[in-house]
């Protein structure tokens, strides 16, 4: 699959991937501040942002289009980052083609399955009747009835677009729903990754775990563990200067 990217800035190849309802956009603020350094691809995964839609969706076909990616690109190894579902896509790739990634970055995720915790945002997305939606307010509305947070509102509608003159969702939201479990599935491998890799979770995270430790070790012997401080699931967003000195400091070392 032919995946959508936004590319920009120069050095070593960097490949930055979102997590589950976002967005190559949702990195935007961090690439800004890398540019000078790597040659950033910002990249929609598939069934997201401006990417095909496609009923297969699992890690392993994200890991062979971002492979592909590489190959169009002509890209023989590059920096990987990855947040959330973003980031078991990421580890999945270094752990099929370890050749293919110099060094691994996972952004508040860690390998083992998590259980299936979306279910109020898929209800939400599935509620709003875009036939009857006639601007972002009315799809605010329809969301509001579910969803408290405006900051999640906010960010749930940037997947809103406007097409053949009548609003519709960006990603495939009958396969994410279908599929929803996909996303928790553990990844694991019997050989393990042996380039560095930085795990970088949130303080007030709980995605990353203590009990978490055992798998990262057996899997990424050559890991680094960081928590950016006051900062949960939406660490980038959250605390874009101190995401942006970490990933330095680990890339540079």
């Amino acid at each position: 699959m032919k995946l959508h990217f936004k590319k920009s800035g120069k050095g070593k190849p960097f490949l930055i991937l979102h997590g589950l309802f976002g967005s190559a956009d949702n990195w935007l603020g961090i690439a800004k501040n890398l540019e000078e350094s790597y040659t950033l691809y910002l990249i929609d995964l598939r069934n997201h942002g401006d990417s095909p839609h496609s009923e297969e969706w699992n890690y392993e076909v994200m890991a062979e289009d971002l492979r592909e990616l590489m190959d169009a690109e002509g890209l023989e190894s590059v920096y990987l980052l990855g947040h959330s579902m973003g980031g078991k896509a990421a580890m999945k790739l270094a752990l099929m083609y370890p050749e293919r990634v110099e060094k691994l970055i996972v952004a508040d995720i860690a390998p083992r399955p998590y259980p299936v915790h979306h279910q109020h945002i898929l209800e939400a997305l599935n509620a709003v009747d875009l036939n009857k939606t006639n601007s972002r307010k009315d799809a605010e509305a329809q969301l509001a009835e579910f969803i408290d947070e405006k900051g999640i509102r906010q960010f749930l509608l940037k997947n809103l677009t406007r097409k053949d003159g009548k609003f519709a969702w960006k990603n495939n939201l009958p396969v994410i729903t279908q599929q929803i479990k996909n996303v928790g599935e553990a990844i694991d491998s019997e050989k393990p990754f042996e380039n560095p890799v930085l795990f970088m979770g949130g303080a007030n995270s709980d995605y990353i775990q203590e009990k978490d430790k055992a798998d990262i070790e057996r899997i990424f012997p050559e890991n680094h563990l960081v928590y950016i401080k006051n900062a949960g699931h939406w660490l980038h967003a959250e605390q874009p200067d101190a995401v942006v000195a970490t990933l330095r400091a680990f890339l540079d070392a």
